[in-house]
């Protein structure tokens, strides 16, 4: 992380400091909650900025030594697009939270192979509100996952600018809005499609089966079990059960043997049972659509919610499809609280990165919008 060494009583004017390095002030308390009494992280710059540099005794040596250190402006990472595997996933989350030392995160659960969930948190620890995003509950939906991380980026880059985005001041929406982020539910799944089964140490045999012999995995939806995660939850699941064509584990839409069977599936319904979101917003594809209520569980304000969604992106907002055992459909159900499953891009899974581009323009006003509440 991005850190100096300073006199402790420097850090008793967190609005000097502010002014001195030219970062609004509730990154800095954020990102120094647990920074040693001589440890000063500051958000926004080089990875490498401050390691070399000698203790700042005054406030003067603090602003010398800052505006001496690399700025992130121009590092690529920052704004490529990229594919995430389970690997890729962690050593971006490590640069994001070094960068970012506002940015925290942890381990939620472990995917059927023992592969790490990991959560990210954004925002004031006693932020008012909550919203919850996921991405790559099905494994052949792996671009939501390459989408929600490049916001991620742009939503911290823009935090440490304090630039309005979308008529958004990023601060306010830090302020109000504690975010809980999961970029890759299905780890195992994710990399069977990208790499194939060789890549995970398995055998092709009982995976061959389930896939049907195609002959890739990349129209592979489940996880490694050949359980649809998004099928594996206690909202009228046993309907989904009944219906489902799968009566087996498979490639896709096998609601498994029972609800939460499956270890990511558990640990999803853990952490928003631990603490209930406000608001819940699922990343899939596709279809340029956001389903957004649930056998009139949903609460009042998802229907005007639902009209800034569209008007950012450009998107068609859904009140109802045929759909049970769902997360966002166990999340109304039995929370009554906001939730929303967006569709992004259009065509056949998995869609290609070539997408990308178009994909981002389009959705990342609703991952901006997702942030703010009204009142």
């Amino acid at each position: 992380m991005a850190f100096i060494y300073i006199k402790p009583e420097l850090k008793q004017d967190m609005t000097r400091l502010s002014d001195i390095l030219n970062i609004p002030e509730p990154l800095l308390i954020s990102a120094n909650l647990h920074a040693d009494l001589d440890v000063f992280y500051f958000p926004g710059l080089h990875v490498q900025a401050g390691k070399e540099a000698p203790a700042a005794e005054t406030y003067e040596e603090m602003k010398i030594l800052v505006n001496r250190q690399p700025k992130l402006e121009h590092e690529k990472w920052l704004t490529n697009r990229a594919v995430h595997d389970s690997q890729t996933l962690k050593q971006e989350m490590e640069k994001i939270a070094d960068c970012f030392p506002f940015v925290t995160y942890h381990i939620i659960g472990r995917s059927v192979l023992g592969q790490p969930i990991y959560e990210l948190n954004i925002g004031e620890e006693n932020a008012e509100k909550r919203t919850h995003i996921n991405a790559s509950f099905h494994a052949n939906e792996w671009i939501t996952t390459s989408v929600l991380m490049k916001w991620i980026k742009e939503y911290c880059l823009s935090l440490c600018k304090d630039e309005q985005v979308f008529g958004f001041s990023p601060v306010q929406l830090f302020r109000m809005t504690k975010l809980s982020i999961v970029p890759l539910v299905n780890p195992d799944g994710v990399d069977l499609v990208l790499h194939g089964p060789g890549h995970l140490g398995l055998e092709r045999k009982t995976l061959d089966e389930m896939n049907e012999y195609q002959p890739d995995y990349r129209e592979w939806k489940a996880n490694i079990n050949g359980v649809d995660l998004n099928n594996q939850f206690p909202s009228f699941w046993e309907i989904e059960k009944q219906r489902k064509p799968p009566k087996a584990p498979s490639y896709r839409d096998y609601p498994g043997d029972a609800p939460l069977t499956e270890p990511e599936a558990a640990a999803m319904r853990n952490l928003i049972v631990r603490r209930p979101p406000d608001r819940l917003v699922a990343l899939h594809t596709q279809g340029e659509e956001i389903y957004w209520g649930y056998k009139g569980y949903e609460p009042r304000e998802s229907a005007d919610v639902i009209q800034t969604f569209e008007r950012f992106s450009g998107y068609k907002g859904v009140r109802y499809i045929d759909s049970y055992a769902g997360f966002r459909d166990w999340f109304i159900h039995h929370f009554g609280k906001e939730g929303y499953t967006v569709e992004l891009g259009k065509g056949k899974n998995p869609l290609p990165l070539e997408q990308f581009d178009d994909i981002y323009c389009k959705s990342r006003g609703i991952l901006w919008a997702s942030c703010f509440f009204e009142g």
